[in-house]
């Protein structure tokens, strides 16, 4: 599998835009290569029968599938990976808990960046990029400061963080492997083609 590839689209669900199963379904459809599942604050057994269901999609469409902050909801839904900020529970307890995940780190500055990647994580989710509405108090890298996390890690880097149709192109020209939307998909009147429309940008800048 070649991670870098699978990482080029990777769409985050957001309830308070579209319920997760039904969205998820529309995104793959128009070519979403990675799909995370971000609830917060919802009972544990209720992220678990969602992540199943996405479970069921990603692997019909050749997908990942992540779950955000959740170890033990990654685990129960035998998604692919997990991602883990910088309050969440440490990349090498992750790791000893479940070789077998991706374990994908966000990452605010080039210093935890390296540090992310010196621990172990195997790719970086790093932002913000640019203001978000759906994380208001993130503090924003600007293009700047993502190129030099891409310029300085090994690993692959997804950029997230207001990225929308109208400025993918820029962030895709910074060297990252990927983008991770939620607003510009998920907020969209047609996930679908929403989904589609991003695609086709990557593909044309990165192939």
């Amino acid at each position: 599998m070649n991670l870098r590839k699978k990482l080029k689209l990777y769409v985050i669900t957001d309830r308070r835009l579209k319920p997760e199963v039904e969205s998820v379904r529309e995104a793959l459809k128009g070519g979403a290569t990675s799909i995370q599942l971000r609830i917060k604050n919802a009972p544990t057994r209720e992220m678990i029968e969602i992540g199943r269901k996405i479970r069921e999609l990603t692997k019909e469409y050749d997908v990942l599938y992540f779950v955000d902050d959740r170890l033990d909801v990654a685990l129960a839904t035998n998604a692919d990976g997990v991602q883990l900020g910088p309050e969440d529970m440490p990349i090498s307890l992750a790791r000893e808990i479940a070789p077998n995940l991706i374990i994908g780190a966000s990452v605010y500055s080039l210093e935890e960046a390296l540090k992310a990647e010196k621990e172990g994580a195997d790719y970086l989710g790093a932002g913000s990029v640019f203001p978000t509405p759906t994380k208001r108090d993130a503090k924003v890298i600007g293009l700047e400061g993502l190129k030099r996390i891409v310029d300085s890690v090994k690993i692959p880097v997804v950029a997230i963080g207001g990225i929308n149709h109208e400025n993918v192109r820029e962030v895709l020209n910074t060297g990252v492997d990927g983008i991770a939307i939620i607003s510009a998909i998920m907020g969209a009147d047609d996930v679908k083609i929403a989904t589609e429309e991003m695609r086709k940008i990557i593909e044309e800048v990165i192939g």
